[in-house]
């Protein structure tokens, strides 16, 4: 895993893109693939996912294949990356905007993803029931906090694998974690 980065304004502008978050998802679930072929599965022109690999590619998010280069024909796929979101403290108005829309654009993929997921749970077979789902809370301070995010990170590298080293019988399967402070309770029925 490559070394965590703080994204600054023009990677989170690049990210907080609809046509950008699709054309990451794609390449990060389905591997590598031509503007052309992005393209297709998006419904859109060819032109305007080829700027939008070369947004991502100038912000270190996708990578061109040159091996797999025929004429104009250009490969692209998705570069692992560590991208730490700055602190609300560090954000100014427009950063603010940028993960405000990500955040909005993460979540509404992530229902969608869930949705679809039920949609197709019946024809899952033995992984139809493979759903593990926790809520709960914890006390913690600031610092525990973070420490928590760390070993959260570290599980998941932990189960990560390339392609050559995941057992056969293994299927890409999507995690989640948002932590966020309790609202402040009402005090006996005080708004």
């Amino acid at each position: 895993m490559p070394e965590p980065r703080t994204a600054d304004l023009k990677a989170l502008k690049a990210l907080a893109n609809p046509l950008r978050q699709r054309i990451l998802e794609l390449l990060t679930a389905g591997g590598p693939a031509t503007s052309t072929t992005l393209a297709q599965q998006l419904g859109v022109t060819s032109g305007g996912t080829s700027y939008n690999l070369r947004v991502l590619a100038d912000n270190g998010f996708v990578a061109e294949i040159p091996e797999r280069a025929h004429g104009r024909e250009r490969w692209w796929r998705a570069v692992e990356h560590d991208l730490r979101l700055p602190s609300p403290t560090d954000q100014d108005d427009p950063a603010k905007a940028a993960i405000g829309e990500l955040h909005r654009l993460w979540l509404a993929g992530d229902t969608e993803l869930y949705e679809r997921f039920e949609r197709e749970r019946p024809s899952l077979g033995e992984w139809a029931d493979a759903v593990p789902y926790s809520r709960g809370a914890i006390r913690v301070t600031l610092e525990e906090l973070a420490d928590f995010f760390e070993a959260y990170l570290a599980l998941l590298r932990r189960y990560q694998r390339p392609d050559g080293e995941t057992p056969p019988d293994a299927r890409r399967v999507e995690t989640r974690l948002l932590a966020f402070p309790a609202p402040a309770e009402k005090e006996d029925g005080l708004d």
